[in-house]
């Protein structure tokens, strides 16, 4: 029994440290669905998400995964209309995923004029860990929680493209410039000022790296760690691989206006070639077999969790 004046005194997040959510599996409401052809979308749902609860059954180590619930919620988007959760899968439709949420929330009237900058640093969507805990909680057990997912290897090679083969002021610098000079013998001075023209498999150097010279970031970190799929239950789970139909299913199960339809163009570098399998492909070419077999043990988690096939 705690002391009152020891209980003033407790952190309000310390009670939190290592909370589970309810790892039961609740049925979808599919009162709002109409027509009868998302019947496939549907049971390719159901599949998927019974394959992740029986995955985390199984597999999930509690121990590992202790963390404060602030933290889990850190990558959430809240749309408080419709009673969307969104975890944020970079590289996996999360800007247009975000032009869609600032639509349903009035913030917009088209998903297509909301420029990059405005989804990403125009600061109009909040995330649930802006939230007291109460109001936390309350959301977490009352709204459907989505989550988009890709496959791993083409996520990071994606995430390569954008980020390294293109200028940008802030992955040259302070991603660039570190892994360099750490992983490229006899690197120019240019290079090195500037810490453009990484080679992928000075990245995947960096990557595999416990010590690397800087830190993860969110666009190759595993999903793992930035949703926590094991002790969030997400109610739906859609795939990068069948993005337009998956989303345009979720927007029917919550209720979005009809003629809201998830968009398909490409954010940025439109004129790029998509990361596809075949694009992978050329870039594995690069590593050794060493290499590529520890990259998929990086990702392993991700592979199993969402049924993916390893490469």
């Amino acid at each position: 029994q705690l002391s009152d004046q020891q209980k003033m005194s407790e952190s309000p997040l310390s009670r939190f440290r290592g909370v589970y959510l309810p790892p039961e599996l609740h049925p979808l409401n599919k009162s709002l669905v109409k027509a009868g052809k998302w019947k496939d979308v549907d049971s390719t749902q159901e599949k998927r998400r019974s394959f992740l609860h029986d995955f985390c059954k199984k597999y999930n180590s509690r121990k590992k995964l202790r963390t404060h619930l602030v933290h889990l919620v850190s990558r959430i988007y809240v749309e408080d209309r419709h009673k969307v959760l969104y975890c944020e899968v970079p590289k996996a439709g999360c800007s247009n995923w975000k032009r869609v949420l600032m639509v349903l929330n009035g913030l917009a009237a088209s998903a297509h004029n909301i420029s990059h900058d405005d989804v990403h640093y125009g600061k109009h969507l909040r995330k649930l860990d802006s939230y007291d805990l109460k109001e936390i909680y309350t959301r977490l057990n009352t709204y459907t929680k989505a989550i988009f997912v890709r496959d791993p290897m083409e996520r990071l090679v994606s995430a390569f493209r954008d980020k390294f083969e293109h200028p940008n002021s802030y992955y040259h610098p302070v991603f660039g410039k570190a892994i360099i000079k750490k992983y490229r013998h006899n690197a120019n001075e240019e290079a090195l000022k500037t810490g453009s023209g990484v080679k992928f498999k000075e990245f995947i150097q960096y990557l595999l790296d416990s010590h690397r010279p800087v830190g993860m970031d969110i666009h190759w970190e595993q999903v793992s760690k930035l949703c926590y799929p094991c002790l969030i239950n997400y109610d739906f789970i859609g795939k990068f691989e069948t993005l337009e139909e998956d989303a345009n299913y979720f927007l029917q199960l919550v209720g979005a206006p009809a003629e809201l339809k998830f968009p398909n163009f490409k954010d940025r570098h439109s004129s790029d070639e998509r990361t596809s399998a075949e694009v992978v492909r050329q870039y594995l070419k690069e590593l050794s077999k060493e290499e590529r077999q520890l990259t998929y043990d990086f990702y392993y988690l991700d592979y199993l969790m969402f049924n993916y096939t390893s490469p």
